[in-house]
């Protein structure tokens, strides 16, 4: 299981492989079973129980631990395996932990909403001997999660001006319809773009512009009917966040016609 992981963890989890079996050293004197780096630059590790145990959790929570001291040499390894650019952007606001395990309990679950740290709690299903299948049971975030806000009245005309305020209006209006498409979503914000995960990232808001709002979804283009002016295939075009599919907004009536799309990437996810 953790081999297949491993193999493909970019496409299961959203997470760049760094390393298997990470050693912390004499004094700590444990192995992390994988590090890894997400989508948006947090440091992720993932452990792996066959059944139902609670110590998976403790015993993640023992080396993030690890990791948040010793952030010189997570960056090092960064460097080695994705590059100096890769190793300058690593973001310590929100490490992350998941743990992959047969099954969780309902004990398990309400001990890691206790913890002040980015937990996955994800259950897996072996099909064969090379078919794998994963369940998220649960996902707090620590650092990353933002609390919903109320939209700005007219404090934000007044200081930033009708139009200005128009596009942060419709970025809380964005804001609040992909946090308000299920439990456990999570907001991670890079000086880029605004990321909103699950597992991976569904979606990403980059900063108003003059006059649009751009997202990008975890959606197949092909599988859109493109709309000049609404929705774009950016599949072999450079952008900050991720995702293949461009929406353009411009007013709150384009976030009502986005709405089918929103959901359509968060359930991929």
């Amino acid at each position: 299981m953790q081999g297949l992981v491993e193999a493909n963890m970019e496409t299961l989890l959203g997470v760049r492989f760094l390393a298997s079996e990470y050693g912390t050293g004499p004094v700590h004197g444990g192995r992390i079973d994988s590090l890894g780096l997400d989508e948006n630059g947090s440091p992720v590790i993932v452990e792996y129980k066959r059944g139902v145990d609670a110590g998976v959790i403790n015993q993640g929570l023992f080396y993030l631990s690890w990791l948040v001291d010793h952030r010189a040499e997570f960056e090092h390894l960064v460097r080695d395996r994705l590059g100096a650019t890769a190793a300058s952007q690593v973001l310590w606001s929100g490490p992350r932990l998941i743990c992959i395990a047969g099954d969780f309990t309902r004990y398990d679950v309400h001990a890691v909403r206790e913890h002040r740290r980015s937990i996955d709690l994800v259950r897996y299903r072996l099909f064969g001997s090379d078919l794998l299948g994963l369940e998220t049971v649960a996902s707090v975030s620590g650092g990353t999660r933002v609390a919903r806000q109320a939209r700005p009245q007219a404090v934000a005309r007044a200081a930033v001006g009708v139009q200005a305020a128009s596009m942060v209006e419709l970025a809380s209006a964005v804001d609040e319809a992909l946090l308000g498409l299920g439990d456990g979503v999570n907001r991670v914000e890079r000086k880029q773009y605004r990321a909103y995960q699950r597992l991976r990232n569904f979606a990403c808001v980059c900063p108003p512009q003059r006059s649009k709002l751009l997202v990008y979804l975890k959606v197949d283009p092909k599988d859109v009917d493109l709309v000049p002016g609404f929705t774009r295939d950016v599949s072999g075009l450079g952008h900050h966040g991720t995702g293949d599919l461009e929406v353009q907004l411009r007013t709150p009536r384009d976030v009502e016609r986005a709405q089918e799309l929103f959901r359509a990437s968060y359930a991929a996810a």
